[in-house]
């Protein structure tokens, strides 16, 4: 589901809680980004911090943070001095089809829960479907059913920032000149 405001500064990306219960959710994403897969892929995974929101970071900088596409490589963000954090872990790695990666996913992270994320890259008319599907599980006191819908918005806002970025040069959706 997208905000008036959000749909005015970036594509939203078809999104859905697929199932929800107090031990767990999972939701999908995707967004058809009108450029070729490797460039697509090039995009999301190298240039994270280019489209990322800082909303959604520790530090509240989005170019802290990257993707080693290798095996336990990790979605981290620097802090400095030698400070940082694991976001994820990279558990799959098909480059140009396929990222997985396992954690917990920001406030997730403060959890009794795991996830795993999977960025798959699919060729189709027109460019190149891109979708994030996030399984969560685990424990939390208030159940998880809850928050589903909080952690389909972020997951579906940084697809719809991606597909901006890769189209345009811009998370915020405007061509950059």
């Amino acid at each position: 589901m997208c905000v008036v405001l959000l749909a005015l500064v970036a594509p939203c990306a078809d999104a859905e809680v697929t199932d929800a219960a107090t031990n767990g959710f999972t939701t999908v994403n995707e967004v058809i980004i009108a450029e070729g897969r490797a460039q697509s892929w090039v995009a999301a995974v190298g240039q994270i911090g280019q489209w990322w929101s800082s909303d959604h970071t520790i530090s509240g900088d989005a170019s802290r943070l990257s993707i080693a596409p290798e095996m336990l490589g990790c979605f981290c963000e620097t802090l400095g001095n030698r400070a940082g954090v694991v976001h994820l872990v990279v558990t799959m790695v098909n480059p140009t089809h396929l990222l997985r990666m396992t954690g917990g996913l920001g406030p997730l992270g403060l959890m009794g829960v795991d996830g795993n994320m999977t960025w798959e890259f699919e060729d189709v008319e027109g460019g190149t479907r891109v979708s994030f599907t996030y399984a969560v599980g685990g424990y939390s006191k208030d159940g998880l059913d809850s928050i589903a819908p909080a952690v389909d918005f972020v997951v579906g806002e940084a697809l719809g920032r991606l597909k901006a970025y890769v189209e345009t040069g811009n998370p915020e959706g405007a061509s950059v000149d």
